[in-house]
């Protein structure tokens, strides 16, 4: 069968356009050969100088010592369908591997995962539901935050002047109040006689990004007397280090190292290492050995921890230095045991 020249030509171009658009998914998911990771930040975004900020450096470690790289969304603006179609835009890519920073995202990814079961997904601060199993691809990842506040909780009551020190959550919800109880227990196991001071920003995601609010909280704490506090609050926590500033007191940040954000004020911070637990997870699908379900980043692993370095030294005592790794070895151990509920 003969064909004319000019079908022949239709007939090549109609090819060339089929194939390529047959082979986008393969770019996203492979650039020159490098596998490409998904992220879609939680409320704050990056730049938040903590919790998405301390995701984003963990991508920045993977792509450094293993040749990944990455895309990311910034958070959504409204509710969890934005979420879900942050996540559904990555895993269309093609991305292997694809993260939700933030407790909001738990049931986004488990709907998502059972659409996109070749893709693999990862969710920091992964809410278990007894009644709802963990899909096959997932990675739900934790931190034992009350263990890491139990700490800086115990520095504050050791150091406070006044016997009374503050704590500041963001959104009122179990997960702040694991840093709440861990807090107060340790104030409470290494100055008994100390009052502790509780305010939240809000019951909703904006509790997460509003430092007007965790300044005003701050200094109506401050003013009654406490002369160190504790945020676990996102960018509202910025709030904080204003009223310290102006009330020549004492912070404590979180997530990440805080000190830059008011040298001289910020006591210690309570690092949540989500940049190890997001690398830890690239790394194991680097090597072809992902793994899916709970994993928790405690004491034991580093995964939290308190600031202890040239910056800050000369505010802590080695005394209590030398307390504060007492606790630490006795949690480890199962001598001390820290809640992460609310008595009441």
């Amino acid at each position: 069968m003969r064909f004319s020249k000019k079908f022949l030509l239709i007939l090549s171009i109609l090819l060339l356009v089929v194939f390529s658009f047959g082979c986008g998914g393969d770019k996203e998911k492979v650039d020159d050969g490098k596998i490409k990771i998904g992220l879609v930040f939680d409320v704050g975004g990056r730049g938040d100088k903590s919790f998405n900020d301390a995701a984003y450096a963990g991508l920045e470690r993977a792509k450094q010592e293993l040749g990944i790289e990455y895309e990311y969304i910034e958070p959504p603006s409204s509710g969890g369908g934005d979420r879900e179609a942050g996540l559904r835009q990555l895993a269309v890519k093609g991305f292997p591997l694809v993260f939700g920073i933030g407790f909001m995202f738990t049931n986004d990814i488990n709907s998502v995962a059972k659409e996109f079961t070749d893709t693999y997904f990862a969710c920091v601060d992964y809410t278990v539901n007894p009644d709802i199993p963990i899909p096959d691809n997932v990675a739900a990842l934790q931190f034992k935050e009350h263990e890491g506040s139990f700490l800086v909780g115990a520095m504050a009551g050791l150091i406070s002047k006044t016997k009374k020190v503050g704590f500041i959550g963001g959104m009122d919800i179990p997960l702040i109040h694991k840093f709440e109880q861990g807090y107060i227990t340790g104030v409470k196991t290494a100055c008994p006689e100390c009052e502790v001071l509780v305010g939240y920003a809000g019951v909703t995601g904006e509790a997460f990004k509003n430092p007007g609010k965790g300044k005003e909280l701050a200094l109506s704490q401050y003013n009654s007397g406490a002369d160190i506090i504790f945020h676990a609050a996102g960018s509202t926590g910025l709030g904080l280090f204003e009223a310290a500033r102006e009330t020549d007191n004492l912070a404590i940040g979180v997530d990440s190292d805080q000190y830059y954000e008011a040298p001289g004020y910020i006591l210690t911070s309570m690092v949540k290492r989500v940049d190890n637990a997001v690398y830890e997870v690239i790394d194991e699908l680097v090597k072809g050995k992902f793994t899916p379900g709970l994993k928790e980043f405690g004491l034991e692993v580093d995964g939290v921890g308190y600031v202890y370095d040239e910056n800050n030294k000369d505010l802590i005592p080695q005394e209590v230095v030398d307390k504060l790794e007492e606790y630490k070895a006795k949690i480890v151990a199962g001598e001390i045991v820290v809640p992460f509920e609310r008595s009441n």
